[in-house]
């Protein structure tokens, strides 16, 4: 690792200064308990301006969708309003509590009844929990509802979820953690899923398929319609990933291509923030048939009232409270300003993105079903006749400004590069992205080295990333 120039805030602290200065008491002085108090922390002291400093350098020397092209593949790395922001301050909406009673917080009620409108109008579904706290939670209450609806007619031989190689590798693990083995399907030569195997496996033991539409591979399933009746036809049920609905807004309603429940990424497609590993948001929708089993409680309208109801057989709660509900926030405004047209163009100028781009890259990376895509696509991301892989063209794109896409995702694909633009970027950062990777391929085949030893203008060299994972060091010892 490269030696840091700036000190760390610990070799910043000389005894004395202080980056605080508490109010007078306004109370009577008292000693705490013994049972209170421990021994004195050690802590840095430092001035405020040298705290101020030293965390905002920090924040500088990360990469984020505010400073850099961030075309993680899969995660939809969208520019977040900043209005969202000052919606999600309000001081009517920031300054309530979960519980107090329900007359007291009718506007926040109100949205969030808004806002479970708004995604069954987007997704054609009947009703909508907006408990799950991500995406994989999400997907937890999806397959959870699957479960309790086999149970609830008394169809307890369902003991197996069929999953295409194409899907979001948290799927298997939502199905497993649900009690339910996991049969993979695999996919055809266009990059759908292979109809034939798939009917092979469908029989009376079948909980269900969950299928990612567009797939892992960027590609609308060509076959869809005809997938979900296949599983409707045994008697399973259908789950759609919604992570990647940033394509299909205001063209295609999930629910009308045969889907039964289905999770939404609001820090995706809807410009909440992924926040670092949270808070995320991954409401679930279903059909009518599935809703007395979804998540509660969620808000309900009777008349000019709002109030929060449990669904009759409902799995349960799966976050206190209502949910990550900032996060509702910052979707609902989201959704509102832009409206049915302005969702509608989402989708298109991410295509039309993710096209442009694809056409510029595959020359030097080819794309690993060549098919229009939607709103990414996957291109192999070694180099032939070298021996440069995937994972140094990532870290030599940060080099040139440039976060990487997403490095060997899907498994299927051989040294995949996962690129998704997104439809809030301009034709001038695409433009600068694809020659950065023609210059990539260049340096390949002339400095290869270049690329070995890459990132080379980053605050760390290249990290040893599986010791890293494994035996991570998340406190300075100094």
């Amino acid at each position: 690792m490269r030696k840091q120039l700036e000190a760390l805030i610990f070799e910043l602290s000389s005894p004395g200064r202080k980056a605080f200065t508490l109010p007078g008491l306004d109370v009577p002085e008292t000693d705490l308990p013994e049972s209170y108090t421990r021994d004195q922390p050690n802590l840095p002291e430092v001035s405020e301006l040298d705290f101020v400093r030293h965390y905002t350098h920090l924040s500088q020397m990360n990469f984020s969708i505010d400073t850099v092209f961030y075309p993680l593949g899969s995660c939809t790395m969208k520019y977040n309003p900043k209005v969202n922001e000052r919606a999600a301050s309000i001081e009517g909406l920031t300054h309530v509590h979960p519980l107090q009673p329900e007359a007291t917080v009718q506007g926040s009620l109100e949205l969030m009844y808004k806002l479970q409108e708004a995604l069954k109008e987007i997704s054609g579904f009947s009703a909508i929990s907006l408990q799950p706290a991500a995406g994989a939670h999400g997907e937890f209450a999806g397959v959870l509802i699957m479960r309790a609806y086999h149970e609830s007619r008394g169809d307890e031989k369902r003991t197996k979820i069929l999953i295409p190689d194409s899907a979001h590798g948290t799927n298997p693990a939502s199905s497993a953690m649900s009690g339910f083995s996991v049969v993979e399907i695999p996919s055809d030569e266009r990059g759908n899923v292979d109809l034939e195997a798939l009917k092979q496996e469908c029989d009376s033991t079948v909980v269900g398929l969950m299928l990612t539409n567009p797939n892992t591979l960027g590609l609308f399933e060509e076959q869809v319609l005809e997938v979900c009746e296949t599983i409707h036809a045994c008697g399973g049920l259908v789950y759609g990933d919604g992570a990647n609905l940033n394509a299909l807004l205001g063209i295609t309603k999930p629910a009308d291509q045969g889907i039964d429940v289905m999770h939404f990424n609001l820090h995706k497609t809807f410009t909440t923030p992924h926040g670092g590993g949270g808070p995320g948001c991954g409401p679930v929708g279903v059909t009518e048939e599935l809703a007395p089993f979804l998540p509660g409680p969620y808000s309900i309208n009777e008349g000019d009232t709002y109030r929060l109801d449990m669904p009759e057989k409902s799995i349960g709660r799966l976050k206190s409270f209502c949910g990550n509900y900032g996060m509702f926030i910052r979707a609902y405004t989201y959704i509102r300003m832009m409206g049915p047209d302005g969702l509608r163009s989402v989708a298109e100028n991410a295509v039309l993105n993710a096209n442009y781009l694809k056409a510029k890259v595959s020359p030097f990376f080819p794309v690993a079903v060549d098919r229009t895509c939607m709103h990414e696509f996957v291109s192999h991301g070694d180099v032939p006749g070298t021996d440069v892989i995937a994972l140094d063209v990532a870290k030599r794109l940060l080099d040139y400004g440039h976060h990487s896409p997403t490095n060997y995702f899907p498994l299927i694909v051989h040294d995949a590069l996962m690129i998704e633009p997104t439809e809030t970027e301009s034709k001038e950062t695409l433009d600068n992205f694809a020659e950065a990777l023609e210059k990539i391929h260049q340096e390949a085949h002339e400095e290869p080295e270049l690329l070995h030893s890459a990132p080379h203008i980053t605050p760390v060299y290249r990290l040893d990333e599986a010791t890293a994972a494994r035996k991570p060091v998340l406190c300075y010892k100094g």
